[in-house]
């Protein structure tokens, strides 16, 4: 296992009715709020009304930045900043899923800055001085409410990044499942898919002795199988829902990651269908997985996509070692089938005019990956599969 350093700076409120504890926790760091979030789901559901109630009684100042996309722009952080400069605003409160707290983390880090905000989400180390962030959450996916990353988009040169910055980790996060409970499936099946591939980008490592996080990896997948496909024919069940949003905060914490090389490699191509097409971004994983799976099996990676297909499918062990690789590769792909995810690029609208250019950038900074790294050509090769 390798060396490292770990702290978890978020405090976090699970459970019925947490949001009780929401005018306190505001209380410790200011009385001044900027209110992020996005669509109307907030407000069908009545979260929306709870939270300025709340709000409102406990004499607390806010202002809202709504409308937040489902990929967040780098214009919405624009407009947050702006309200932030304007009223003086101590905290940034996200109420929403990930894109929403996405948004309000770079908000956050960016009301201190007098530069271009894209350069921080290019460059975070020019992020200095960051406003105190907290989430209520709604939509179990990005593990955003409990790690000090943030994914935008600039539609406007097809770019979208992932910027990190310890300072903006949330200082407290609300996690209610029954506020999942209005999710639509096929957010709630992209959300779960989400919370898998990040499970797996951390599983699918070269540092073979980090065996505690491996068996930690596998539960976590394994709860998302069982409890994924009950949540799309009982989206009110507690117990499901619960155990999803825990996964949602496990699988990116730091928790999988430590003592150990990570891949990623599928997250930074899924951003380039996401910055090019816009698309969501558990469909982009569900249909770029499997297909890399595939490309990176070979006599190295064998032995490790057994062990999952051994250890999370409960596959023969007893198998030839490619017949398990293989057949754990397929169950990945019936599982995500089964949570009504496309499987091609083409059943989302994405043809091979662009295929070159986003296998360019996405390895613009070196090769991906640390499993098997994947050069330009590969990552072409990938994307042309996944057609």
């Amino acid at each position: 296992m390798l060396n490292f350093n770990y702290s978890i700076q978020t405090e976090v409120f699970f459970g019925k009715d947490k949001i009780k504890v929401l005018p306190e926790q505001v209380k410790r760091y200011g009385n001044k709020v900027l209110l992020v979030y996005g669509g109307g789901s907030i407000k069908k559901n009545g979260l929306y009304d709870d939270v300025v109630r709340l709000l409102k009684e406990n004499d607390i100042l806010f202002w809202e930045l709504s409308g937040v996309e489902p990929n967040p722009r780098i214009a919405s952080v624009k407009k947050g900043v702006e309200i932030c400069r304007s009223h003086g605003i101590e905290l940034v409160l996200a109420v929403g899923g990930g894109s929403a707290i996405d948004c309000a983390k770079v908000v956050a880090a960016g009301v201190g800055y007098d530069g271009d905000l894209w350069d921080l989400v290019v460059n975070p180390r020019k992020i200095q001085g960051v406003l105190p962030i907290a989430s209520i959450l709604t939509l179990s996916a990005t593990g955003s409410e409990m790690d000090p990353i943030a994914v935008i988009s600039n539609l406007e040169i097809n770019q979208k990044i992932g910027t990190r910055h310890p300072k903006m980790t949330p200082k407290f996060s609300i996690l209610d499942p029954t506020y999942t409970f209005t999710v639509p499936r096929n957010q709630t099946a992209a959300g779960t898919v989400d919370i898998m591939s990040h499970v797996l980008e951390n599983y699918f490592s070269p540092t073979d002795s980090a065996y505690l996080q491996n068996v930690m990896a596998e539960a976590l997948l394994k709860t998302c199988i069982r409890y994924g496909k009950i949540v799309m024919e009982e989206p009110e069940h507690y117990e499901a829902r619960a155990n999803l949003m825990w996964c949602s905060s496990l699988a990116i914490n730091g928790l999988l990651s430590l003592g150990k090389l990570t891949e990623w490699s599928v997250h930074k191509i899924e951003h380039e269908l996401s910055a090019f097409y816009d698309i969501t971004h558990g469909v982009g994983l569900a249909i770029l997985f499997p297909v890399w799976m595939d490309y990176v099996l070979n006599d190295q990676t064998v032995e490790k996509f057994a062990s999952y297909g051994i250890n999370v499918w409960g596959l023969d062990d007893s198998e030839d070692r490619y017949e398990i690789a293989r057949g754990a590769i397929e169950k990945t792909r019936a599982f995500f089938r089964e949570m009504e995810m496309p499987a091609t690029l083409r059943e989302v609208g994405i043809d091979d005019r662009q295929l070159a250019l986003m296998a360019k950038q996405a390895t613009s900074d070196g090769p991906l990956g640390s499993l098997r790294p994947l050069e330009e050509g590969d990552v072409l090769a990938i994307l042309k599969a996944a057609l």
